[in-house]
């Protein structure tokens, strides 16, 4: 497996991502509360940036058992990112659509190697 440089470990903040492009293949590539994820950058719905757009903590609707709606809040401890084209939404940890969970981004390995990060691509 070949490695691809990514950002010093000191430059890469806490809620910061970096877009590298490793030969043909574009790798999002973020760091949530100290870990790193890193994705394709292609969009599984029309081939738009998937990993460009918002971050957002994951929308739950809690539903009373009367199935009444108790309203919409954000979770505390799930992460999202939004493809800017159309919206579709991924779960920062795994890289599944949330719409479907089916449907799953390409996942890559990242490493840290001193004071560097990588991704095995």
């Amino acid at each position: 497996m070949a490695e691809a440089f990514v950002s010093k470990a000191a430059d890469f903040k806490d809620g910061e991502r970096r877009i590298i492009i490793e030969g043909e293949t574009e790798i999002g590539v973020f760091k949530h509360e100290g870990q790193f994820f890193a994705y394709s950058n292609y969009c599984l719905h029309q081939g738009g940036p998937a990993c460009e757009g918002l971050t957002i903590a994951q929308t739950i609707e809690k539903i009373m058992p009367d199935k009444t709606s108790k309203g919409i809040h954000f979770s505390d401890t799930e992460m999202n990112f939004v493809c800017p084209w159309h919206g579709y939404e991924y779960d920062m940890k795994t890289g599944e659509c949330t719409a479907d969970r089916k449907l799953k981004l390409d996942k890559y390995e990242v490493v840290q190697r001193g004071e560097d990060i990588y991704v095995l691509t």
